[in-house]
């Protein structure tokens, strides 16, 4: 079995580039921000963005340069992909990219800024809450939640 899947949630890095093939398709492609926050061994909080390419087509490709900005948060489900041609001084190149099957984008009128954090008076509702099992205990079919 093979699998070739990507999920990604990230920040637009500029404006979608939105195109017409020669056989009018349509094509979009947009470059997202990912970030990784870690603390290393002596404890300092390190920070790393990762920038992908991300190529929309079809009716995707129209939702994209109709509803997204620089600096919206969006979801992308896709396919890795690389291709390969020659430049005009006849070296390879090569590039990844990821194909979107799926987008949905991030929270109306959430551009660069943070999402909104609830007053510390507000209540937040209680969850469900989830049975912890030990790993010396023995697991019993009725403590699965589902």
């Amino acid at each position: 079995m093979n699998v070739n899947k990507v999920m990604l949630v990230g920040r637009l890095t500029d404006t979608p580039d939105f195109r017409k093939t020669t056989a009018g398709q349509s094509v979009c492609t947009l470059r997202i921000a990912t970030n990784r926050v870690w603390t290393d061994k002596t404890g300092q909080k390190k920070e790393e963005a990762e920038y992908h390419t991300v190529v929309l087509w079809a009716r995707l490709a129209d939702i994209a340069s109709q509803y997204l900005n620089k600096g919206n948060m969006v979801f992308i489900e896709g396919r890795l992909r690389t291709r390969s041609w020659q430049d005009a001084t006849g070296v390879k190149k090569w590039r990844t990219e990821i194909i979107a099957e799926r987008l949905q984008l991030g929270p109306k009128g959430q551009g660069v800024q943070a999402p909104p954090v609830p007053a510390p008076e507000e209540k937040i509702a209680p969850t469900e809450e989830i049975p912890i099992i030990e790993e010396e205990e023995e697991i019993d079919v009725k403590d699965i939640p589902f």
